[in-house]
């Protein structure tokens, strides 16, 4: 953890023009929240490229303009981080972009994360085992053949979802671009400009959020174009985003790992919103007050940065950098 001399240490540094200042830092988040967004329309709107002939030609139109925005993000953000080596084994280490401590950034976020999910996991396993004994029953039982006609349902069902582009958008591309840009290119700008981490983790959902408002007319479409249905839908939206962006921004800034938001982000997508409550079934109450409980237990004990980190007052990650070591 920083403590104040090291913050010190970092106004020192700004104050000898080596730093940057709050307002750049918030301006230049700002501006890559808006590219962000804004370049999904580029091809029609700038480009005035014809429409793409099918929906998974568009997605993957979509899917390069995300990862440009990301590239630009990353060439800013090191452009304005007063950083003393431009490494790129440095500049990676600002970003999150490791490869120790891989397994612990995995396994620990994931599992504080489906504590959360305590309900929706019960739920979701009281579902599979009620869709199992009803196959099992259709097909005279369980028998050896039985078993081998579910696996292969499985396994096609699995190749089908693999090559979905949906699936591709909302487990690998949208955690992977989104990480990047607001996590692992805004939380450094905002915390070397002079930003507190409780200040950081609120404001830079913010921009997170924002960013998710080009989803007004797709949502409007789907209230049958009412307005305060839609609007209601968005609040909610956002809402949730916040909350999840505070949650995804403080495991960053607590480890140092990019992998930690990541695939906390990705397993939040797979599961959608928690189920706190299930009528006519009890155990799902049980298990999520029980999981929300365990995650607040937990939060800051699974979350040290010495556990992600050989060593907290020189480390590689934006701790180290940002303290002026």
């Amino acid at each position: 953890m920083i403590n104040n001399s090291e913050w010190k240490s970092l106004s020192q540094l700004k104050m000898d023009g080596g730093g940057i200042s709050k307002a750049v830092a918030v301006v230049a988040c700002a501006a890559m929240a808006l590219f962000y967004v804004a370049i999904l329309y580029a091809p029609t709107l700038i480009l005035r490229l014809p429409p793409p002939p099918s929906f998974k030609n568009f997605m993957i139109r979509r899917f390069i303009c995300a990862a440009i925005s990301s590239v630009v993000s990353v060439f800013v953000s090191a452009l304005l981080l007063p950083m003393k080596s431009r490494e790129a084994s440095s500049l990676l280490g600002v970003y999150g972009i490791r490869m120790d401590h891989i397994w612990q950034a995995v396994i620990f976020p994931l599992t504080l994360t489906a504590l959360m999910y305590g309900g929706s996991l019960v739920l979701k396993s009281l579902l599979l085992m009620s869709a199992l004994r009803e196959h099992m029953n259709f097909g005279g039982g369980l028998s050896f053949n039985n078993i081998k006609s579910f696996s292969e349902e499985i396994v096609a069902c699995s190749c089908s979802i693999a090559s979905d582009v949906l699936v591709w958008r909302t487990y690998v591309v949208a955690p992977l671009t989104e990480e990047l840009v607001f996590r692992a290119c805004m939380l450094p700008l905002l915390l070397c400009g002079g930003f507190q981490k409780s200040t950081v983790i609120f404001l830079c959902p913010i921009f997170f959020s924002l960013a998710h408002l080009n989803h007004l007319k797709d949502v409007y479409s789907k209230q049958n174009y009412n307005l305060t249905k839609a609007f209601l839908a968005i609040g909610l939206q956002l809402g949730y985003t916040v909350v999840f962006g505070s949650y995804a921004s403080f495991l960053f800034i607590q480890t140092g790992h990019f992998l930690a938001p990541l695939v906390a982000h990705a397993f939040c997508n797979f599961m959608g919103l928690p189920v706190l409550v299930s009528r006519g079934k009890g155990i799902v109450s049980v298990a999520s007050v029980a999981g929300i409980v365990g995650f607040l237990w937990l939060l800051f004990p699974m979350t040290r940065p010495e556990l992600y980190n050989d060593r907290t007052d020189n480390c590689v990650c934006w701790q180290g950098y940002c303290s002026g070591n």
